[in-house]
């Protein structure tokens, strides 16, 4: 079963159905019974159309749910308009869908919600992870976005900055979860960038380019995690970085800063360095305050830490850490690190310790056990 094959035929066969009239809801529940049914046929006989197919087999699963609860002259109506087996239509309709989820009447957490398991294949439980929520609560928030859009049809706009927030998350679940979705992020940001001149458009393709240079080098043979300053930087992709640093240039250039111009411009600093030690840790912190004032987000102030400890030493860094909210996701782990920068073992391998029980996903968890395992095993000797 080639179930890459489905994913990247599912958005285009939901904007079939709703482009021919079912309510996004109702659509994406029989899109979702399509895919059940070729999992279930599909091994023991694929069809030569494969989008074709799974369009058919949608529309009647909608035709099926509309039979049980509308009049009988709008059922009859419904039928007719069935579409007959063959080739399906081969416009790429999963942009419009990313606007469509993200329809003003909803919230930004609701909109990439939605989004993220509608369009971008992730379930609810990566999604509910990826919030750090139970299962149950963001099964709850994406019910309710799928009734609030249900009856909106693709030609209503939705919000750019949500679609960014939406494409940026997906492409980050490409690295770090279940499904690897980072390519088609960036291939959407394209499309997105071709249709609208707008500098942080920009801004994250050039994000998405100058991180998934680094993509090789981030994980060992074994699979285990590489920090950036121990990573193979020979394995970087020169023609990634190159294109990223000329688009974020041409944005900057307009003068109109938005947070995913800063994060590119940090990722620049980082491609720029031929050695970690050569890294501009001073121009890097500049950026983080940039983009402090612009988000005021404890994630920034968390990573703006690092980079002062790294610019100033490992004292100013957990100065600076010290106004962080210890809740946030990896301060434990930060706090591990300038610890040990700052020449403090015992502390660090307990906060590595620490900080492992709450990693998020499984390679974390085990780069972090490694690095606890190592300093307790220097302070045994």
């Amino acid at each position: 079963m080639n179930e890459a094959l489905l994913r990247s035929l599912t958005p285009s066969v939901l904007g079939i159905l709703v482009r021919r009239g079912a309510d996004f809801a109702a659509a994406e529940d029989a899109v979702q019974d399509a895919l059940v049914e070729a999992v279930r046929v599909w091994p023991a006989d694929q069809p030569r159309d494969p989008k074709g197919w799974l369009v058919t087999v949608a529309w009647r699963r909608f035709l099926d749910a509309t039979r049980a609860d509308t009049a009988r002259r709008r059922r009859e109506d419904a039928v007719d308009a069935e579409p007959v087996p063959g080739p399906g239509a081969t416009a790429d309709d999963t942009l419009q869908l990313y606007f469509l989820c993200a329809h003003p009447s909803l919230t930004p957490s609701s909109a990439v919600a939605l989004t993220l398991r509608a369009v971008g294949g992730l379930t609810t439980r990566q999604i509910a992870q990826a919030y750090l929520v139970p299962e149950a609560t963001m099964a709850q928030r994406i019910s309710r976005a799928k009734r609030t859009v249900s009856g909106l049809r693709l030609d209503r706009t939705g919000d750019v900055a949500t679609v960014l927030r939406v494409l940026y998350l997906v492409f980050n679940e490409g690295y770090s979860g279940d499904v690897d979705l980072a390519a088609e992020a960036i291939r959407l940001t394209r499309q997105l960038a071709a249709a609208i001149d707008h500098p942080e458009v920009a801004g994250l393709l050039a994000l998405m380019l100058l991180h998934h240079a680094r993509r090789a080098a981030r994980t060992a043979p074994d699979g285990s995690l590489v920090p950036l300053a121990e990573q193979d930087r020979g394995r970087w992709d020169t023609g990634a970085i190159t294109e990223g640093v000329t688009i974020l240039q041409g944005a900057l250039a307009r003068d109109r800063p938005g947070e995913f111009q800063a994060q590119a411009a940090i990722a620049a600093l980082h491609a720029d360095a031929r050695t970690a030690e050569e890294t501009d840790w001073v121009q890097i912190v500049e950026w983080f305050d940039e983009l402090a004032r612009l988000t005021d987000s404890p994630v920034v102030r968390l990573n703006r830490a690092v980079a002062v400890g790294e610019a100033d030493g490992p004292r100013a860094g957990l100065a600076a850490l010290a106004a962080v909210d210890d809740t946030v996701p990896r301060h434990t782990a930060v706090a591990a690190y300038l610890h040990e920068r700052d020449g403090d073992p015992a502390t660090a391998a307990r906060l590595y310790a620490e900080a492992a029980r709450k990693a998020p996903n499984l390679a974390e968890r085990d780069h972090l056990t490694r690095q606890a395992a190592r300093l307790n095993a220097s302070r045994s000797h």
